[in-house]
């Protein structure tokens, strides 16, 4: 009977340890910047779809750089698109190929799919990412060494934008309230592999977001340069 208090607490320690966003239980991460400069990273994932365009241009307008993590599937589907994205001073993430949820998944598959997509990139960028995010952001065994294998440093957040189900007013609030330095802000520039996505509500959040963080002082920076001052 003494064990059964403790099933909630071990449930919500394993939770924790798949997909908190400072655990290194399973695959070693970061998932914030230093707060000693005012900057912080918008990072995106699930690209490149056919919508990316729209947000490179408005990113361009207010001199953002940012990160975009690829699905290789997607940078395959539309490589004119990845490289654009490169191409605009951003950098490069892997985010698997096929984007599959990667719990209760062998350590074979994990490493197989994390390595097509990073073939994939890298034939089509012409340098290897060196950054990675898992899908939905669950770590699982077998994903450190995977990490390992392909030379990728995985990336958490600090903020979720939501902005996949969220109207633009509350993913602009979720981004004000999580406004500070050395902030990461997880949002998307893709649905999985769905053609075609509808961005309006992150694009709208963004027009506001963008000049409100550039009044405020803050400098907007892809993850190598907030965490490594690299570009």
């Amino acid at each position: 009977m003494l064990l059964l208090p403790l099933l909630p607490l071990s449930a919500a320690a394993a939770a924790w340890a798949v997909r908190g966003r400072s655990s290194q239980v399973f695959a070693p991460s970061v998932w914030r910047g230093p707060s000693s400069r005012r900057a912080v990273a918008l990072t995106f994932d699930d690209g490149p779809s056919e919508r990316t365009p729209e947000l490179l241009e408005l990113l361009a307008r207010h001199g953002a750089a940012a990160t975009f993590f690829q699905c290789g599937q997607n940078a395959a589907r539309l490589p004119d698109l990845a490289r654009a994205v490169a191409r605009a001073g951003h950098a490069i993430g892997n985010h698997t190929y096929s984007h599959p949820g990667l719990w209760l998944r062998s350590a074979a598959f994990i490493d197989d799919e994390v390595g097509r997509a990073q073939r994939a990139l890298t034939e089509i960028h012409s340098v290897a990412p060196h950054l990675f995010r898992a899908p939905y952001g669950v770590r699982w065994p077998g994903l450190a060494a995977a990490q390992r294998n392909h030379g990728l440093t995985s990336v958490m957040w600090s903020t979720m934008g939501r902005d996949w189900m969220a109207p633009a007013e509350e993913i602009a609030r979720r981004l004000d309230r999580g406004t500070r330095p050395g902030a990461i802000f997880c949002l998307h520039d893709g649905r999985v592999l769905t053609p075609n996505p509808d961005l309006a509500p992150l694009l709208a959040a963004l027009r506001t977001a963008l000049p409100r963080w550039r009044d405020a002082g803050y400098e907007f920076l892809t993850v190598p340069a907030l965490l490594w001052g690299k570009l």
